[in-house]
């Protein structure tokens, strides 16, 4: 009797991870609702990039871009950005959690780790989204001209919450080894303008000196920043490799942040 035992309760396990993964993104989700002024601060970053720095270098043409005007070479990075700014600093959140004793009250229950990181992993994903539409209306706003395919507007999302996944669980692999907000706060600011500007979403990868195109070449944003431009532009992307790179990050995050966080939850 174990075998189609086995066999009946083996196809059901996947449909049980993506039901706790699908909770997890609920519960993270809910504590937006509480809190709809941090999508309203959070958009003031970006608007600024978009008003001040990229009017203005459209102005002076500093930077070519080819036929594209530098705005709207702009504003797939400063989406791109955005998505970063609300996920590299989740792992505070989940420190938190440890402190408040809900991380450890979360471990003794029959959800897998890789279930409670992808859940959060996807739940700063969905608020990025949130943050994407601020960007894409404004730059629509701005004139910037954005492809209205449904299709490829769905592969924005897609992206968008890849991206997410990754730099969130980046953020609570970090937090699993520095165990501290504190350290968390430096680290986290050490390092997101180093990933902005060692991607494409300033300046094409031409412009680059060499050291900084190696570095480019293993920065998981430009892979987010090109797949935007490819999908919101238009412009000639490596969709495919785009896709796998995010894909394959994002996955091999989760994948980290669960083993770290029993560490975390001691």
């Amino acid at each position: 009797m174990s075998v189609p035992t086995m066999a009946k309760n083996g196809p059901a396990l996947p449909m049980v991870l993506l039901n706790r993964v699908g909770t997890m993104c609920l519960v993270e989700l809910q504590k937006l609702r509480h809190d709809r002024t941090e999508l309203i601060t959070r958009a003031i970053q970006p608007a600024l990039w978009l008003l001040i720095f990229g009017e203005t270098f459209t102005r002076l043409r500093a930077i070519p871009t080819g036929n594209l005007p530098y705005l709207d070479y702009l504003a797939p990075g400063i989406l791109a950005q955005s998505a970063l700014f609300v996920s590299i600093f989740y792992g505070i959140q989940i420190i938190w959690e440890r402190d408040a004793g809900v991380l450890s009250k979360l471990m003794v229950t029959p959800t897998p780790r890789s279930a409670l990181i992808a859940g959060k992993a996807f739940a700063a994903g969905i608020r990025a989204i949130a943050q994407a539409v601020v960007v894409l209306v404004l730059s629509a706003v701005l004139g910037v001209t954005l492809t209205a395919n449904p299709l490829k507007l769905l592969g924005v999302m897609v992206v968008v919450v890849l991206g997410s996944a990754f730099f969130c669980c980046l953020s609570i692999t970090i937090a699993g080894i520095v165990m501290s907000r504190e350290r968390l706060m430096g680290i986290g600011q050490a390092i997101t303008m180093p990933l902005f500007f060692a991607s494409n979403a300033l300046y094409p990868v031409d412009l680059m000196p060499g050291w900084l195109q190696v570095l480019n070449h293993v920065n998981p944003l430009s892979y987010e920043v090109d797949a935007l431009r490819g999908l919101l532009l238009g412009t000639p992307a490596s969709l495919w490799l785009d896709f796998a790179v995010l894909v394959g990050t994002a996955v091999l995050g989760i994948a980290v942040a669960s083993a770290l966080l029993p560490r975390l939850a001691r």
